[in-house]
């Protein structure tokens, strides 16, 4: 014999209700959360919250700040070559009947009027011809005050862009290299001292890399 089939109990009490689908559900608690963030409140998902827009903001800005900062004060601690696509030529201490020593710098053999930067930020302590006061055989130069007793200069300049008192950055442009003074040719002749007169001089290759700066 077949037995009939049960018929569903349709007592309100007992009815299941239709099930919201998960979807749905999470669809709109994000339209929720989406919301809330646009209006800079908080909503709790369990235990875990939504961070408000303004506090993301604010965290952002502070990320982006600091950045900066790091940026900024590596710039300011870094040394760069004073010019560019050059090629060494007359080293330091090298002998020879161009000088009344031996060589106070490194030349750097580049064309009359390439773009020559300060290696590092500083104070401009000299700027002129007859070597900026150390001698005509300089021709124009420029001589810049670093931090800890360190000076650099730029020297045989076809033409000099910046003054006495003149604070400039790490790679800032200063002058057009040139044949000024007692030289051989188009090159920068290139110093680091320890103090700003001629006579304090030290290797400026081992100098610029001992700061990193490849040369």
């Amino acid at each position: 014999m077949f037995q009939r089939a049960a018929t569903p109990s349709t007592d309100s009490r007992t009815a299941r209700l239709p099930r919201v689908s998960r979807v749905s559900r999470v669809s709109r608690v994000s339209r929720v959360s989406a919301l809330a963030v646009g209006l800079g409140v908080s909503v709790a998902l369990g235990a875990a919250g939504v961070a408000t827009a303004a506090e993301t903001g604010a965290t952002g800005a502070v990320k982006v700040q600091a950045a900066a900062k790091k940026v900024a004060a590596k710039k300011a601690a870094s040394w760069v070559d004073p010019v560019r696509k050059y090629k060494l030529s007359a080293g330091f201490n090298q002998a020879g009947n161009m000088w009344s020593s031996t060589h106070s710098g490194q030349d750097f053999a580049v064309p009359s009027g390439t773009k020559v930067v300060a290696a590092h930020g500083g104070t401009v302590v000299k700027a002129g011809g007859n070597g900026a006061g150390d001698g005509p055989a300089y021709g124009n130069a420029v001589v810049i005050r670093h931090g800890n007793g360190t000076y650099s200069q730029y020297a045989h300049l076809s033409r000099i862009g910046v003054k006495v008192g003149q604070v400039v950055v790490t790679g800032q442009h200063i002058a057009m290299s040139g044949n000024t003074g007692n030289s051989s040719g188009p090159h920068l002749h290139f110093e680091i001292r320890t103090t700003p007169n001629y006579g304090s001089a030290v290797d400026p290759v081992a100098f610029l890399r001992a700061k990193g700066v490849t040369v």
